[in-house]
């Protein structure tokens, strides 16, 4: 049984970090692009950044390109986020995506709220 746990969410001022963590079980983990999304109150979830099975493609978008980082460690399972440069319009709940072949999964989410 596919399943994503993500952590690391919490309340940072403007201009702060924070490392989100996706633990991934129940599949090859290896094996699977995986995915950040975000989802802001009133607003559709939105595709914030991909990696590749072997993390040696990335992707972003582009409201969170030059400040997030997108990694992997495959040997534990777990997918990363490192968000630095934090702004009011990153506040959002942060969901960890992947597209396996049985089917679409997605994360409980973290909630990240910037505020001063």
């Amino acid at each position: 049984q596919v399943q994503l746990v993500e952590s690391g969410g919490g309340l940072v001022q403007p201009g702060g970090s924070l490392r989100l963590s996706c633990a991934a079980s129940g599949f090859t983990f290896s094996k699977w692009t995986m995915r950040w999304y975000r989802q802001a109150p009133g607003k559709e979830r939105e595709l914030v950044a991909t990696i590749s099975s072997a993390g040696g493609v990335r992707s972003y978008a582009d409201s969170v390109k030059g400040r997030f980082t997108i990694s992997r460690d495959n040997a534990k399972n777990t997918m990363y986020l490192q968000m630095n440069s934090l702004n009011s319009e990153d506040t959002a709940v942060y969901y960890c995506n992947v597209a396996h072949r049985s089917g679409v999964f997605w994360g409980q989410g973290t909630q990240v709220t910037v505020s001063s």
